[in-house]
């Protein structure tokens, strides 16, 4: 579904500020995997999400979402590929047009527009289940304005936005980050049942070293712009905190000093 090859991404090339971000990443990524990414500041994380989404073009390399080389692309081309979810809540949403409409756009995205009626019964039918399945009670809040519901909740309906059009890729970049812990965890367990139900594939990107381990069935860490260690299956099950931050030492050759993910173990 999803395939870098040798993606390199360096800023400010030729500068005193030249930052290599991305040292020859290489994944590949079947139908229907849920990998969760940790690293440091700095670690090439939420640039690798840039990357495959088109924020900037890469230096060299492949980016290949199923089947297709998306490189050259635009990102607003590829939003008919790729769902995505930012730290952010405020980001993803349009704060003064309803749920329903906000649920609209994200139903039409890609699609031609026309001169008709912006959302019709049915489709109010089908937003009213598909909000209810968040159970916040938004199904009764459906002429609300986005701008006025709390973090968890709009991140929750951005959560809802991004997998409406079942994506080949959900992007998750650090989507629980700006949230208090009780509702961090609501929405990861949203999470985890939109990727489930939809069989979607997706990459959540988290400092958080627990829900790296608890959530999705693939972990990979990073390192200066590289893939240090990728696991999945009964090995990432049987995983620790302890044993991701030994790892990291013994390939890395370093100790984590990120506050973020030392306070978040």
């Amino acid at each position: 579904m999803l395939e870098l090859i040798d993606v390199k991404k360096t800023f400010n090339a030729g500068t005193i500020n030249e930052k290599h971000a991305l040292n020859g990443v290489s994944i590949k990524l079947d139908d229907g995997d849920f990998v969760t990414i940790i690293g440091g500041n700095g670690a090439g994380k939420s640039t690798t999400l840039n990357a495959i989404a088109g924020v900037w073009p890469i230096d060299s390399g492949s980016i290949i979402i199923n089947g297709k080389n998306v490189v050259g692309e635009p990102e607003h081309r590829r939003a008919k590929y790729i769902g995505r979810v930012f730290q952010d809540p405020m980001t993803g949403t349009a704060a003064t047009m309803e749920i329903q409409e906000n649920l609209a756009l994200a139903k039409r995205r890609g699609s031609m527009r026309t001169l008709r009626w912006g959302i019709t019964r049915r489709e109010k039918e089908e937003y009213h289940e598909l909000l209810k399945m968040l159970e916040l009670g938004l199904e009764d809040r459906m002429s609300t304005k986005v701008g006025l519901l709390s973090g968890g909740q709009r991140q929750a309906l951005t959560l809802l936005m991004a997998s409406l059009k079942k994506p080949d890729i959900l992007l998750l970049d650090e989507h629980t980050a700006a949230l208090d812990p009780k509702t961090a965890e609501k929405v990861l367990e949203l999470s985890d049942k939109i990727i489930s139900e939809n069989n979607l594939t997706a990459m959540m990107v988290t400092h958080n070293m627990a829900n790296a381990i608890k959530h999705g069935n693939r972990l990979i860490m990073m390192n200066n712009g590289r893939i240090i260690y990728d696991v999945k299956g009964e090995e990432k099950k049987n995983l620790t905190v302890e044993d991701l931050l030994q790892k990291f030492s013994e390939i890395s050759g370093s100790k984590i000093t990120n506050d973020r993910m030392l306070l978040n173990k």
